[in-house]
């Protein structure tokens, strides 16, 4: 499967349009196109799935390293892969789309907002195609996307400034029907408020998808991995808008090596018969009501305290947590497995990739084992004096600043999201 980045020039260029362009353009040009996104993220892909009713693979080599980010490309179907970068092309400390575009060695095509230049774009892409060498990644960018481009004398100006190293692949118009719109912790999802299939097809049609798809190429092959042996444990997955950030990894590693049972607590559901139980990050705030009046919380109160293995990231915490307070001062009983009272603040409490040390065995790792994860979150909490957490942070903010790991009976909370590559679910199914 052939693949390139879209890289931008900085957030906010439009890098998600300008994929979910170019992801219809190549299915209406007759090829099986494969989303996948840069980083972290959890929404980005959820627009990518709502145009080609596929998972979007998640590529990160701090998550899960070079051959990790192999595998996960590798784990997508089709002709073209599509590969939507994180911020600016050479932004992150840890993780940045050119790392990701190294690992795999695909080109990077750039997509720069051009509303208010022309020459200017030019000299923008010459720059970010010489800067590879000065940073000290071996990266490749081919050619130019033009974002909220006008036709006509506007396009030919970008075209005629390009240098000859420098192709020019299409633009996308500027259409104000193609702004998705955001919130805390970034756009709506992708059922929430997926583009106008419409508009979205009359902007596919200015990508140039033939130059584009010749440019594309195939990655190295990932080493092999062994097989781990299923458990033959049923997991329960809460899995509805208030617990909707999951990596698709993720579930195909629990499905590999267990029967998966999913359960919505926002619509109702009770807790499923179950070995073990994982609650996933999302927007647990904005439907705290339908989650306080949930059996599924007051089942998974029971069935900790009698000792199921529950894990809860994020989201996941916040459910768990003894209480949930919105920005508007409202307080909601939640499960109460855990220790803390968790409020949603106005601003973000932590954004960033992290590491943490397991400072005894947990449902998660191993004593003295390290997980890499990423943290974003508007919420913040307030501990028990007697609250025990499972790791040590690294890097990151965690729950303290200094610790991560809520955990009580054979339950864990944690504000970090972790990836299938990191081992920490095959720990979960181990410990079942």
């Amino acid at each position: 499967m052939r693949g390139v980045v879209l890289g931008g020039t900085a957030s906010g260029v439009g890098k998600t349009v300008a994929t979910l362009a170019v992801l219809r353009a190549l299915d209406d040009a007759g090829y099986d196109p494969q989303p996948a996104k840069a980083g972290p993220d959890f929404i980005d892909p959820s627009h990518h799935e709502a145009v080609v009713e596929k998972p979007s693979r998640t590529l990160d080599t701090w998550l899960v390293g070079e051959e990790g980010t192999r595998r996960n490309y590798y784990a997508g179907e089709g002709d073209v892969c599509v590969v939507e970068g994180m911020m600016g092309l050479y932004d992150g400390t840890v993780a940045s789309t050119a790392g990701v575009a190294e690992a795999l060695d695909v080109p990077v095509v750039l997509v720069v907002d051009a509303s208010a230049g022309m020459q200017s774009v030019a000299a923008t892409a010459l720059g970010f195609r010489e800067y590879a060498e000065a940073a000290g990644f071996d990266v490749d960018v081919v050619g130019v996307l033009a974002q909220r481009t006008h036709g006509g004398r506007h396009e030919q100006g970008i075209r005629d400034a390009l240098p000859e190293s420098l192709d020019y692949l299409g633009r996308i118009p500027p259409i104000g029907e193609l702004e998705i719109p955001d919130r805390h912790l970034g756009l709506h999802m992708g059922d929430e408020s997926p583009l106008d299939r419409d508009t979205l097809k009359a902007a596919a049609e200015h990508v140039a998808v033939e130059r584009l798809v010749d440019a594309a190429r195939e990655p190295p092959r990932p080493a092999p991995v062994d097989a781990r042996a299923r458990t033959e444990k049923r997991v329960a997955v809460a899995a509805d808008a208030a617990f909707c950030f999951e990596y698709p990894a993720t579930r195909d590693r629990l499905g590999d090596r267990a029967a998966v049972v999913t359960f919505s607590p926002v619509a109702g559901d009770d807790l499923p018969d179950c070995d073990g139980a994982y609650l996933p990050g999302g927007y647990p705030e904005l439907h705290a009501e339908a989650l306080a009046d949930s059996p599924a919380l007051d089942a998974l109160g029971d069935r900790a305290a009698d000792g199921l293995p529950v894990l809860g990231e994020c989201g996941g915490l916040m459910a768990l947590s003894e209480s949930l307070t919105t920005t508007d001062g409202e307080r909601h009983g939640m499960a109460g497995v855990l220790p803390a009272d968790v409020t949603m603040r106005e601003r973000y409490q932590a954004l960033d990739h992290v590491e943490l040390v397991a400072r005894e065995d947990t449902l998660t790792a191993d004593a003295d084992g390290s997980l890499r994860g990423h943290e974003f979150h508007y919420s913040s909490a307030d501990v028990g004096t007697d609250a025990r957490f499972a790791f040590d942070v690294e890097r990151g903010s965690g729950i303290t600043g200094d610790a991560d790991g809520l955990t009580e009976y054979d339950t864990l909370g944690t504000y970090a999201h972790l990836h299938a590559e990191s081992g920490a679910f095959d720990a979960f199914l181990d410990r079942l």
